[in-house]
């Protein structure tokens, strides 16, 4: 099967799914495949409950809601990945945009780190120290910074070893989900207020992602941008 085809039929796939879970899907679903990863980028995908919760500033308790139905949606995607694909995804990280109602996905097989996925780019330097501060001020220093161009648009960030010893032992005490939370909002805040990308990268940022895996203490990244050419 053509990349384009697997593109499309994983995403209707997936439309399909979160349709059936949260009562509505979103309106476009954006795949990306390459050797190692799979990224999904959804755009209007809120349903009409979470925008009368979002009015009553009950935003947590969407992202509480849809976390508790991405449990079940995981292993059915990654699933269906492995037989459309033949990727074994290893880690899977997701997020959304409630403010612009889109999300992201971004599914990693096991051969991730192989040093054709990690081109260089202009600014790539750049864009490692930016975020190494960030990690600082949320944080601390990752261990280690990689990133990958998926696609014009899509520019993903992982970062090893960045959980302090509280946050660890917040997640050996069983509340990986009020800290996930919490990251989520602070991150989040300075990779929108403190970030340099659009300087560094020449372009508009138009949605920004971010995940963790606590077990891997590993967290994911996403970048999507709007380029002007």
């Amino acid at each position: 099967m053509e990349s384009k085809q697997l593109q499309m039929e994983l995403s209707s796939y997936i439309g399909r799914a979160l349709r059936e879970a949260f009562g509505k899907g979103p309106e476009s679903v954006y795949v990306s495949i390459n050797q190692s990863f799979i990224t999904v980028y959804l755009r209007n995908f809120i349903s009409p409950t979470e925008n009368v919760l979002l009015e009553q500033k009950q935003k947590q308790l969407v992202q509480s809601t849809r976390d508790i139905l991405m449990e079940t949606l995981i292993p059915e995607f990654k699933a269906y990945m492995k037989i459309l694909t033949g990727l074994d995804i290893k880690e899977f990280y997701y997020d959304w945009g409630l403010h612009n109602k889109s999300g992201m996905f971004v599914c990693i097989g096991s051969d991730a780190t192989k040093d054709e996925n990690n081109a260089e780019y202009n600014g790539r330097n750049s864009i490692h120290e930016e975020f190494r501060v960030i990690s600082i001020q949320a944080e601390k220093e990752p261990e280690k910074i990689d990133s990958y161009f998926i696609n014009n648009r899509t520019l993903v960030v992982i970062r090893k070893g960045i959980l302090v010893p509280i946050e660890k032992e917040l997640i050996r005490l069983g509340h990986s989900e009020i800290l996930k939370l919490s990251k989520r909002n602070l991150e989040k805040r300075l990779l929108h207020n403190k970030g340099n990308f659009e300087g560094i990268l020449q372009t508009k940022v138009a949605d920004i992602f971010v995940d963790w895996d606590f077990q891997l203490d590993k967290s994911a990244i996403v970048l999507i941008l709007s380029p002007t050419s």
